[in-house]
């Protein structure tokens, strides 16, 4: 599915727009899903992996919902993982993150895990599903293009990670729709300043010879396990010895990496 131009665009820039992949009733189905799971979780949203000021958070969404398995398999996100990280891949977290209104809950310049690319080539790569527009006023993404071919993290090259970039670009687009990253891509979220909330969902994926970020064999509850088909057990490497290996080394009692 992914034209020459496509791939030239993740090779060069680091980041894919697909507009409106979502579809109505997917996107409305996240969001209502989202919305049933801070409602249910309350002050304790996230807390099993990371909470925030200024944000909200969930975590371990493929064990709290249907919809979750359909989303992270869809082709064109998958096709996009394959050609970033090569055929060996996982699911390493499935996470939203809603900035506030009117806050300032803008990030350094990062990339995710902190990672390189190794003698192997790039292993993380991320997908961001805009549950809400997202505009250069309420939290948008800012991201480097270019910048996952430098090997190097921005903490080690630049002054202040937290100030404007000159090369940078802020990630905007209408609800509906989902950005692939090279995920060794220099980014970070922006500052809300408006009265609405911006929800995003993250579904972050690694190279096999990595641990998963959340360990899903030991996340997900035996009833969802059961029920999932072959090939999100694959995408989840439930089956994989050398992901329960890496996971004994580098997950916690939690399930979360450490």
């Amino acid at each position: 599915m992914l034209s020459e131009r496509d791939k030239q665009q993740l090779d060069d820039e680091g980041y894919l727009v697909f507009d409106d992949l979502m579809g109505h009733e997917l996107l409305e189905g996240l969001r209502t899903r989202v919305e049933q799971l801070f409602a249910a979780e309350g002050a304790q949203a996230g807390a099993e992996f990371k909470q925030e000021p200024k944000a909200r958070r969930l975590a371990n969404l493929v064990n709290k919902g249907e919809i979750f398995g359909r989303a992270i398999e869809i082709p064109e996100v998958i096709e996009c993982m394959a050609h970033v990280l090569g055929p060996e891949f996982k699911l390493s977290s499935l996470n939203v993150r809603a900035a506030d209104p009117q806050s300032d809950c803008s990030q350094p310049l990062h990339a995710d895990s902190g990672a390189v690319a190794d003698d192997r080539g790039y292993w993380v790569s991320n997908s961001v599903w805009m549950l809400d527009d997202f505009t250069t006023e309420n939290g948008a993404i800012r991201m480097v293009p270019g910048s996952h071919k430098w090997r190097r993290l921005p903490q080690d090259a630049l002054a202040d990670p937290a100030a404007p970039h000159p090369d940078e670009v802020v990630l905007t687009g209408r609800a509906g729709t989902v950005v692939v990253m090279n995920a060794h891509m220099w980014h970070s979220a922006t500052a809300n300043h408006t009265t609405g909330q911006r929800r995003a969902m993250h579904a972050f994926y690694t190279r096999r010879d990595k641990p998963q970020q959340q360990y899903q064999k030991q996340l997900l509850s035996r009833e969802v396990q059961a029920r999932l088909r072959p090939s999100l057990r694959w995408l989840l490497a439930l089956d994989d010895p050398l992901n329960d290996e890496l996971s004994s080394r580098f997950s916690g009692a939690s399930g979360f990496l450490k």
